[in-house]
């Protein structure tokens, strides 16, 4: 057995800074030596991450006989002539398809415990891949599953966790149900859990002004989200809400609640960032290994200045394999033995046609 977790970093959208992130990111000695890595992509756009970020780090092609500590997985696949920093595009986003759903199958045939990747831009993303709406439908679809995978914005002082998340603002409260709010408290609890935090307390954010106040600014809160917490407490769940959003968090961060449970994107993306843009990581939970990134975009204005802060991306990185340790306690499989299957995956995902990143939407 070994003694590291081995974790994949799919390289991200490459006219942004993740490739420079990447690099800085496993040039940071204390994540480099925690966990043995795979890092996916294309070596031109690694080496020109290395450039950028003006830091170099030895990284063989993956060979499963021969494999120590760190490789790259060079799937050769980008068209440089059509990738423009600063600017999305369907080469870009197409780069990014095939090196998150390497990631994704890599990771679900055996051959990674977590998967990474530094940002993407979702519209670059959209343009290679028209049925791409978000990392969660892209994940189920990746791996085949219909697990309820959620994601989870985490700091060191607090979590959040969304009921909804990319839907329109005019969406939000059609969508606010029982169930939709049993599973998302249900999976926050179970997520956290997973991540070593037991019993952990939930505030739940209201969704209207002032929770309602009493029915005069929607009946949301009353009718539907304050049964609900009710009926999750009766679960012995640890919740408390509805409370109102603009309170939420101050509360949160007196050391009250360990995670807020939001009602939409924005009402919980806008605090996280603000308490720690440089350190938030979106966690996806609920599939079969975790999922980390940086919270953050990709920061199209100062791609290839090599000004890219690294902080986030380190803090992804090392919550995944902090994860991943904890899943596994007991150690994990020779790094060597689970590459000789999952290379398999790797060499089909590198052989793949263009064709297959364009599914009907």
């Amino acid at each position: 057995m070994a003694d590291r977790p081995l974790i994949a970093l799919a390289l991200g959208d490459p006219s942004g800074i993740g490739n420079e992130l990447a690099v800085k990111a496993l040039t940071d000695e204390e994540t480099f030596k925690a966990a043995d890595w795979i890092v996916i992509g294309d070596r031109r756009l690694w080496d020109a991450g290395e450039r950028i970020a003006e830091r170099s780090l030895h990284l063989p092609d993956l060979d499963p006989n021969a494999f120590d500590h760190a490789a790259f997985l060079d799937l050769a696949h980008a068209d440089l002539d059509a990738i423009t920093l600063g600017e999305s595009s369907e080469a870009g986003g197409s780069v990014a398809v095939r090196n998150f759903r390497t990631a994704l199958q890599l990771a679900a045939a055996g051959g990674a415990d977590a998967v990474t990747f530094t940002p993407f831009n979702k519209h670059a993303m959209r343009l290679a891949d028209p049925s791409y709406v978000d990392e969660i439908g892209f994940v189920q679809r990746s791996i085949g599953t219909d697990a309820p995978g959620s994601e989870f914005n985490v700091l060191e002082e607090v979590w959040n966790a969304r009921v909804t998340s990319h839907v329109p603002l005019s969406e939000v409260a059609a969508l606010i149900t029982p169930e939709r709010l049993e599973r998302a408290i249900r999976l926050t609890d179970s997520t956290m859990r997973g991540a070593g935090i037991d019993n952990p307390r939930i505030g739940v954010a209201a969704l209207n002004p002032h929770a309602g106040d009493g029915g005069n600014f929607g009946t949301e809160d009353d009718a539907v989200i304050a049964p609900a917490v009710e009926a999750a407490r009766l679960k012995q769940f640890r919740v408390t809400g509805p409370i109102p959003s603009d309170t939420v968090y101050v509360r949160a961060l007196k050391g009250e609640f360990d995670a807020v449970l939001t009602m939409y994107h924005d009402q919980g993306q806008i605090a996280m960032k603000l308490i720690g843009f440089d350190r938030g990581v979106t966690l996806i939970g609920g599939f079969p290994f975790w999922i980390a990134t940086p919270a953050h975009g990709t920061a199209y204005d100062i791609a290839g200045s090599g000004t890219a802060n690294p902080g986030a991306a380190i803090e992804a990185l090392r919550l995944a394999t902090r994860l991943s340790r904890r899943s596994n306690p007991e150690g994990f499989p020779d790094p060597g033995h689970r590459l000789a299957n999952a290379a398999a995956i790797a060499a089909d995902a590198a052989a793949a046609p263009a064709a297959q990143e364009r599914p009907e939407a």
